[in-house]
This record gives C-alpha cells, structure tokens and sequence, in this order.
C-alpha cells in the first residue's frame, strides 16, 4: 500500500514494483527497476527516503529517520531480508546483510558488503568496498573482485523482478493438489550457483 503523508506523496518509477504488502509512506522518491518486497515499510513520514535506479528492499526491512533526515540507497543497493536501515546513507552497488541494523547518520561506501545480523553504530562510516561484520561492526577485510561480481550478478536478477511481478504476479485461491506436469523453477532460472560461477 502507498500513503500521503501531510501532504507528501510517494513518488514511483513505473518500471518498479511495490508488494502490495509493502507500506510505503510519505515523502518517498523509488527510481527505476526497484524491488520492495512484502512486509518491507519504508516510511517517509519525518525525512525523505530516496531511493535509487535498480536497488532492492526485500521482505520486512524497515526503513525510516529522525526527524529532518534524509535517507539514502544509492544505485544498485541490495537490502537483505528483514534489515533496518534508519536514517543512514547506503552506497552505489552495497550489500546489507539479512536482519542487518545501520543506525543514523552512518555511511555504507560503494561496493561494501555488510554481514548478515551486523550492528553498525550511529555516525560510523565503513569504507568504500569493505566486508564488514559483526556487533558492533568491524571491517574484516576488503571486497575482492570475485565477491563484488557475485553481488552485482544477485542484484541484478533483482532487477528483473519487477517486471516479472508485474506480468504474472496474480493472487489466486491454492490448488488442493499437484499438477502432475508441475514445471521446476530448474527449468525456469539459471542455478544460483551458476550465476556465481559464470564469468
């Protein structure tokens, strides 16, 4: 669902795709080729949300701001299922975790990878392309060629959702049985591990 929020109406690239289970709220600006996943609330009721071309918020992330704070997911940001962001800046091409926290005022670099279930503190910057991990935060290491290949080749099948959402995604009653002629997703997408691989 989409709401006006004193008078802020969410702004929403048609090439993007919004669950209708998602909550997008307020002063919100989705550019193109964006993925919101269901349970996702992005609520720009007290700063702006901006969200860049080709960035994706998967199911039951927050984000949101202290009042007078604008929010950032820059190009090609990949927000992991059930992270918070709140009222930080995530760089060009980033990964953030599953279940990830990024508080105020802190700056993901591009190209960085945050770990799944890592705390990153208020006003922290990580650096442009580092693996970063844990709670609170801390820099491992930095992201190799081959890792931010692996990112940018996930993202980018994120990319394509939005249109198949919007071409086949029909609510329906169950089926009470299988089909026997069930395709596989096999038989549809390219294996993950494929992907990862392919050069």
């Amino acid at each position: 669902m989409v709401y006006s929020f004193n008078g802020f109406i969410p702004v929403v690239d048609p090439s993007s795709f919004i669950h209708p289970q998602a909550t997008v709220t307020g002063n919100v600006i989705i550019g193109k080729d964006v993925y919101i996943g269901p349970g996702a609330a992005i609520r720009g009721d007290w700063g702006a949300i901006i969200i860049e071309d080709g960035c994706n918020v998967q199911e039951n992330c927050t984000i949101h701001m202290f009042p007078g704070t604008t929010v950032f997911l820059k190009k090609g940001a990949h927000i992991g299922h059930g992270a918070i962001i709140h009222g930080a800046t995530i760089g060009e091409n980033c990964l953030i975790g599953m279940n990830a926290v990024i508080m105020d005022d802190a700056i993901i670099e591009e190209e960085s990878i945050i770990g799944a279930l890592s705390f990153v503190p208020a006003k922290t910057t990580i650096k442009k392309r580092s693996l970063a991990v844990g709670n609170p935060i801390k820099v491992i290491k930095e992201v190799s060629d081959d890792m931010l290949s692996w990112k940018t080749k996930g993202t980018a099948l994120y990319q394509t959702l939005p249109k198949e959402c919007q071409d086949s995604l029909i609510a329906v009653e169950p089926l009470t049985e299988i089909e026997p002629d069930r395709p596989t997703q096999e038989s549809m997408y390219t294996t993950w591990e494929s992907i990862k691989n392919s050069k």
